[in-house]
């Protein structure tokens, strides 16, 4: 029963063999910007969303015009909506699959890629 379990267990966390969307089973990219700001969205209902400065403070990498909202001597709550909700990316990207956006750290730029 243990070798069963640990052939599964390692069967489910391992590497596939080859990427799903070169077996045509990945998603398309329209899907995947169109799920990520809808969970974006949901996530502002249940409060504010991080502020730019906590968000590269984080690690992360924020997109060109969020950078200009970033340094932009503005108070730190004008820093935190989901600013690509007004983005032109985020349009293209929920409607084309491939679409011409090559901003660097977008997220829909990412989704376009994968």
């Amino acid at each position: 029963m243990p070798a069963d379990f640990d052939f599964e267990f390692r069967s489910l966390f391992s590497q596939p063999k080859e990427r799903p969307e070169e077996a045509g089973g990945g998603a398309p990219s329209t899907l995947k910007a169109r799920l990520y700001s809808a969970l974006v969205r949901s996530q502002q209902e249940s409060g504010p969303l991080a502020s730019l400065d906590a968000t590269v403070a984080s690690g992360h990498e924020i997109c060109v015009f969020e950078k200009l909202v970033q340094i932009a001597p503005v108070a730190e709550r004008l820093k935190s909506p989901f600013f690509c909700e007004v983005c032109h990316a985020r349009v293209l990207a929920e409607k084309l699959d491939n679409p011409p956006i090559f901003w660097p750290h977008c997220p829909y730029v990412e989704f376009k890629k994968s």
